[in-house]
């Protein structure tokens, strides 16, 4: 696809580190699949990948991490 932020680059399937924050934690998910812009390193999520991200971090928070890195989970 093309990357609807340069507009001048083509998405190539990757992966990428996600830091997330809430409530005074922050959250890194590690090696997540997305697709990254050859030219401007944009990264795109999957709707599936976004919510099991999310899943991960609130677990996160709901367990008292303040910091946290994990590796993507499917």
């Amino acid at each position: 696809m093309n990357c609807v932020l340069c507009r001048q680059g083509q998405t190539r399937p990757g992966v990428v580190d996600v830091p997330l924050s809430r409530n005074g934690a922050i959250v890194v998910i590690r090696s997540a699949p997305a697709e990254i812009c050859e030219n401007c390193g944009e990264h795109y999520l999957t709707e599936a990948v976004s919510e099991q991200v999310l899943a991960q971090a609130e677990e996160a928070v709901r367990r008292g991490a303040e910091i946290e890195v994990v590796g993507y989970a499917a």
